[in-house]
């Protein structure tokens, strides 16, 4: 099943928080980060890992380290930028890609208006980052546009999801598996999740 809700304590507690509207824009951005980083955390679980060998203030001992660092974090303009430098904190030599999609209110359907990656994927592990999973929509064009650059190992994060978007992309890319903080109830007549918590770009650069 390639959506994961990471059901733990401190991803949920820390995703109450980021519900209330009264908090400030540096509090969400502070708390996108920390649910960023918690998430990458299960997401990046399966990574292939090599042995090596390193000198210890006792003696050698035989180590593991990840066998790759060819990863390109990868955010969906603009809500997903909030979430890069906590995943830059963990793979600081990564490269960032950028995708610009934008809702088109009457449709809600993605339109690209920003499309910039390395010119050859094949062989990184992309992982894209969008703090919603609300119809889908966004993440399936993006996980498309990533596929025709090569793009074979990918995987995605989203602070929380709503069963749309969980069945659009188990139905487009069963190949990519995407974790999330919450799978909230449904998506209201305007296609935003309920319950939610608003416009996570407007709430995190404080342009509400």
């Amino acid at each position: 099943m390639p959506v994961v809700v990471v059901d733990h304590p401190l991803i949920t507690h820390k995703i109450s928080i980021l519900r209330d509207k009264t908090i400030s824009a540096g509090k969400f951005r502070d708390l996108v980060a920390e649910i960023t980083m918690l998430l990458t955390y299960e997401a990046t679980r399966d990574l292939p890992m090599s042995e090596t060998e390193v000198e210890t203030p006792l003696c050698r001992a035989r180590v593991k380290t990840l066998s790759k660092d060819d990863f390109v974090i990868t955010p969906i303009l603009r809500a997903g930028l909030g979430m890069v430098p906590a995943m830059l904190s963990i793979f600081p030599v990564a490269k960032v890609a950028h995708i610009g999609l934008e809702r088109d209110e009457e449709t809600t359907l993605p339109r690209t208006y920003y499309f910039n990656v390395p010119p050859e994927l094949e062989g990184c592990t992309v992982i894209l980052v969008d703090p919603m999973l609300a119809t889908g929509g966004s993440l399936s064009a993006a996980l498309d546009l990533i596929k025709e650059r090569g793009a074979k190992s990918i995987k995605a994060i989203c602070l929380i999801g709503a069963p749309e978007g969980r069945d659009r992309i188990e139905r487009d890319h069963p190949d990519v598996s995407v974790y999330i903080g919450a799978m909230d109830e449904r998506l209201n007549e305007r296609a935003y999740i309920v319950p939610g918590l608003g416009d996570a770009g407007d709430r995190m650069f404080g342009t509400l």
